[in-house]
């Protein structure tokens, strides 16, 4: 069956590559392993979307593939000494992809949007931070936080914070207009999607590429034939049991960077059994992360005890790894479950790296008595039937700009992510992240952010296992292009070598 689908999406691609190869210019092409849900940036949730948003929108500061923070829609930013006041200056002259020129009133709107709870954007709580906001003049926003934030620039970084048009705020969804160096031409759920060139960009001379044309191919297996056949130019997210062997073609080049991506079991906080911290730590105790690593992600990852890598200078080296089946066992009866229970665990279909997890964990928890079966659901029905609802689950998420961004919406009780997902309340946790908000002093941060990793071990709302590396593969004739450890792709720069 899988050879079948191989063979069906390879025909595919050439059937639709004839197509491309007839249009002019330099055309990319690209597969992304799931259709986008969404195309209004504020309620993007999924990696897909996050490549979408990044090629037609622009956000106020942008990421560099070094990870240095500079200015995207700002030409340049000031904040007050209290660092609760933050003046951003727009560069003058942009244009959204209908028309209209970028003023201060967009970016307002776009913050209002997002904390709008109709939005039920994933970002609502940065959003949250803000007092007021104020077009100082047509190119000039000021934002005046509850609380001071060192980090309110970097902030803007993140994928959903993109700028959109105020004068289009009912078409946001069916006929996006961003101010990026691609223009969406076409959008067929399941199918494909296709950008072409913005004309008028902001910055001379990008983007080089005319065109790109992405097409969804869940099926890892077809997305690696089709770039070995020469079919597509560039497959994002490659699968890691692919490395090896693409490594030995010749023609394709494999690009890997090591981020703070990570992936983990969800335990709702509010459902039984998980309701109650002992069962929490009695899982965490179970399971051998190095182990996990190796099995899930062939070795491209490392442990860690929360989103913060082991790369990161705040990452508390002295917590250590456990393994502990006595200890687990003690806490479980100790719960009220000496014989152990019985519990599903949620994995996508599709996702590999997620089914090797639940299969990996399935083995490392009947060590204590643990039950996990397995229920495999499609990943275009997660949302809706798993994602913060279910009690056990395997799940993963994408690197942040900042620390902050990081840890604050996953583990603070008011956070945007952890509301929707393990529902965690830990009070010494939420008074540790609203002092690393306010703190200035570096060694106060670094003391903070290793007191936080202390106390997400001893209450834990979840199984956070590893940081990934994140890889891409595409034709070598492609230049310009690095793969980018946030995750999305930067095409503005990329071309064919001739």
């Amino acid at each position: 069956m899988k050879r079948i689908l191989v063979f069906l999406s390879l025909l595919y691609l050439f059937v639709f590559g004839l197509q491309d190869s007839l249009l002019a210019g330099d055309t990319l092409r690209a597969t992304l392993s799931t259709s986008l849900n969404q195309l209004f940036p504020a309620k993007a949730t999924r990696g897909e979307e996050y490549v979408y948003d990044v090629l037609v929108f622009n956000g106020l500061t942008q990421i560099d593939e070094d990870l240095n923070i500079t200015g995207d829609l700002a030409e340049r930013w000031t904040s007050s000494a209290d660092l609760k006041t933050w003046t951003f200056y727009l560069r003058k002259g942009v244009k959204f992809h209908h028309g209209k020129e970028l003023t201060s009133e967009d970016v307002i709107k776009t913050f209002e949007l997002i904390a709008d709870p109709k939005t039920a954007s994933r970002v609502a709580s940065h959003a949250e931070l803000i007092e007021r906001m104020e077009a100082v003049d047509r190119y000039t926003v000021r934002f005046t936080l509850k609380m001071p934030y060192a980090g309110w620039a970097d902030l803007m970084v993140e994928r959903q914070l993109k700028i959109v048009p105020s004068d289009r705020t009912d078409k946001l969804s069916t006929e996006p207009s961003g101010t990026g160096p691609f223009m969406l031409k076409e959008f067929t759920p399941e199918d494909k999607m296709v950008l072409v060139k913005n004309q008028n960009y902001f910055i001379k001379g990008q983007p080089k590429l005319d065109r790109i044309v992405f097409r969804f191919m869940p099926e890892s297996a077809s997305r690696v034939a089709a770039l070995e056949a020469g079919d597509i130019d560039l497959t994002w997210d490659l699968p890691y049991e692919a490395i090896d062997k693409l490594k030995k073609n010749s023609n394709i080049v494999v690009d890997s960077v090591p981020t703070s991506s990570w992936e983990g079991f969800v335990l709702h906080n509010h459902q039984k059994p998980f309701d109650d911290v002992r069962v929490r730590r009695a899982l965490n105790l179970a399971v051998d992360k190095q182990k996990l690593v190796d099995i899930a992600v062939f070795g491209h990852g490392a442990p860690t005890h929360s989103p913060i890598s082991p790369r990161h200078s705040y990452f508390n080296k002295d917590i250590g790894f456990k393994t502990d089946i006595r200890e687990a066992k003690r806490l479980l009866a100790e719960a009220g479950y000496p014989k152990g229970f019985t519990i599903k665990l949620f994995v996508p279909i599709g996702r590999l790296v997620r089914e090797r997890n639940g299969v990996a964990i399935q083995q490392m928890l009947k060590a204590i008595d643990v039950n996990a079966e397995i229920q495999r659901v499609p990943y275009s029905n997660w949302a809706a039937t798993v994602s913060g609802k279910a009690p056990f689950y395997t799940d993963g998420y994408f690197t942040r700009p900042t620390v902050d961004t990081s840890t604050h919406p996953w583990y603070h009780s008011k956070g945007s992510w952890n509301t929707r997902m393990w529902s965690y309340t830990n009070p010494a946790v939420d008074d540790v992240l609203d002092k690393t908000r306010a703190t200035k002093d570096p060694a106060e941060m670094l003391k903070l952010y290793r007191d936080f990793q202390r106390l997400v071990v001893e209450n834990p709302p979840g199984i956070v296992m590893y940081v990934t590396n994140f890889v891409n593969a595409y034709n070598k004739k492609l230049k310009g292009f690095r793969t980018h450890p946030y995750l999305w792709l930067d095409l503005r720069n990329a071309y064919f070598e001739k």
